[in-house]
């Protein structure tokens, strides 16, 4: 006879910690790069930016509309009390990019603070791999409570968090292998609308691939659950003491 209690999981401890694994690493990836939300707002200014400018021509006019509705997007964030730094960085990175086009007077800079962030992290992240403290690492070290335990506690997670960051760094040496040439040689328009297209999908990628390496390693170590844990124990080892 059918049982209609709720459905029998026939998953094994290790499918569940698997599992579980999976979506702890999911929700802190969204908690680190602003989910795709983040990326979309990372990207929506340029666009208004390159569509204003192509069709007006003038870069002030765009430079001003781009900044504009990166502040507006940030103050959303700000009143949904979402996380400062993912309200701050995009508003940050637009504001640098308006100024430096008006001042210089060429609609191309405005993408150059970006594009040079983007090659100066494709640089940290492979550097960072090389020394073995790979970058991937300390950005989500905290993210996950395991500081920098993956470095001397947990090797599987410190070659996920290696391989994590050689992704990273040659994607973005990839993408900044397309714009540096349209911003030597190209206008403004062709490197806008290319670094337009070239704003999510790497991102996604390089999400992704992290999410790949990180889901198939150890589990982190929680080094604030174990101090805890410590300091519990010191404070009940007083109590017996004193009772004594």
């Amino acid at each position: 006879m059918p049982s209609f209690d709720k459905p029998t999981d026939h998953r094994t401890p290790q499918d569940a910690q698997s599992a579980d694994s999976r979506s702890v690493t999911e929700a802190a990836l969204f908690e680190a790069f602003g989910g795709v939300r983040g990326m979309v707002e990372t990207t929506v200014p340029g666009l208004v930016f390159v569509a204003i400018y192509t069709v007006k021509r003038d870069i002030h006019v765009a430079a001003i509309a781009a900044l504009g509705l990166s502040l507006v997007l940030g103050l959303a964030r700000l009143v949904r009390k979402d996380t400062l730094k993912h309200a701050f960085s995009g508003v940050f990175g637009v504001a640098f990019g308006a100024v430096f086009a008006m001042m210089s007077g060429d609609a191309k800079n405005f993408y150059l603070p970006g594009m040079l962030y983007s090659l100066g992290l494709a640089i940290a992240y492979i550097v960072s791999s090389i020394v073995g403290y790979p970058l991937m690492g300390l950005i989500l070290g905290p993210v996950f409570k395991e500081n920098l335990s993956w470095r001397t506690r947990n090797p599987g997670r410190k070659v996920a968090y290696t391989k994590a960051s050689w992704a990273w760094g040659l994607i973005l040496l990839a993408k900044s292998a397309i714009l540096f040439p349209l911003y030597w040689w190209g206008d403004a328009t062709q490197l806008g609308w290319v670094k337009v297209a070239l704003g999510i999908p790497p991102m996604l990628l390089s999400v992704y691939l992290t999410w790949i390496f990180l889901s198939k390693a150890p589990p982190p170590i929680d080094v604030f659950a174990e101090m805890e844990a410590a300091e519990r124990a010191e404070r009940e080892a007083k109590a017996n003491a004193t009772a004594r």
